[in-house]
């Protein structure tokens, strides 16, 4: 029964992070299309999955594909993540030489680096993941108006979840938002607009 409570929470939690996220992009021009008026993404400072510290200006040059998630995701975030897989795989090897796909942890409680270097391989070779400390964390997804928020978080064996929004942003080589991806956008379609776009 408290399995089911927390499930139902979740996909619950799905449907208002998607619901916030896209009156985000909506309301400052979101879509699949380029738009240069809208004001996505900015400076951050984080750590990669090696431990490294890593700022925003480290891709520059390349295209980035960010996502926003957890490891501890149950379902929305390896459904997302293998759908860039899936995509990325499409692209030709130059295609696929100009982008960086990203992975920032909205739960940086539980994902540590080390965490996050266990998960990251189960996607895609190219992906790179993403955490920081809470303040950072906070700061990287205001700049991408990303929600995400702690659900059932006095659960006694600390099993909480993250509801968060499930939108990819592109981002150009200038770190300028390009476009975005719902959920659910089909592989196939999303390397479509990689391939127009790159």
């Amino acid at each position: 029964m408290k399995r089911i409570v927390v499930i139902a929470l979740a996909a619950l939690g799905f449907v208002v992070a998607a619901t916030v996220g896209r009156y985000y992009l909506v309301g400052h021009g979101g879509g699949t299309s380029s738009s240069s008026s809208v004001s996505i993404g900015g400076p951050f400072q984080l750590v990669d999955h090696n431990g490294k510290a890593v700022t925003d200006e480290d891709f520059r040059g390349k295209y980035m594909l960010v996502y926003f998630g957890y490891t501890f995701c149950p379902d929305v975030c390896p459904t997302s993540l293998s759908i860039v897989a899936e995509a990325l795989d499409q692209l030709s090897p130059e295609e696929l030489d100009k982008i960086v796909p990203i992975f920032i942890s909205v739960d940086p409680d539980r994902d540590t680096p080390e965490s996050l270097a266990d998960f990251v391989p189960h996607f895609h070779e190219k992906l790179v993941g993403l955490t920081g400390t809470p303040e950072q964390i906070k700061a990287v997804a205001r700049a991408y108006r990303a929600f995400y928020a702690k659900v059932n978080e006095d659960d006694p064996d600390g099993n909480y979840l993250m509801d968060h929004s499930s939108i990819t942003y592109l981002m150009g080589p200038d770190g300028k938002y390009a476009a975005h991806f719902s959920h659910g956008t089909p592989p196939a379609a999303m390397a479509k607009r990689l391939a127009e776009i790159l």
